[in-house]
């Protein structure tokens, strides 16, 4: 399931295409390019989904939907999708040549796993 998390601008980055935000008791840093016609201002609150802003919501709208998710018990979800994207780490291309041992055939966990 795909997830737009509301979340509340807590810091704005200075060259203005990340953010710090916090989801839920935890801080993120997301990407707000695409919001680059109105940007986001410290204190308001956005949907985010796989690290980037889609979109301002009120307060309002953000405690509602934040509501919404507990009762559907799917706020631990939000969390866990917030836990899954990091802008503050650094970018490795999956092309990049690694030193890692190649997988044996009947090994199908994730690269971030072993």
């Amino acid at each position: 399931m795909c997830l737009a998390i509301p979340a509340q601008i807590i810091e704005v980055a200075n060259d203005d295409s990340l953010a710090t935000v916090d989801i839920l008791g935890v801080r993120r840093k997301v990407n707000v390019d695409l919001l680059s016609d109105d940007p986001p201002q410290l204190g308001e609150w956005v949907l985010v989904h796989v690290g980037f802003a889609m979109n301002k919501i009120s307060a309002e709208r953000a405690a509602e939907q934040i509501e919404l998710l507990s009762m559907l018990g799917e706020a631990t979800a939000a969390l866990e999708e917030a836990d899954g994207y990091d802008f503050a780490a650094p970018h490795v291309s999956p092309f990049a040549e690694t030193e890692e041992q190649p997988l044996a055939a009947d090994d199908s966990r994730p690269r971030s796993d072993r």
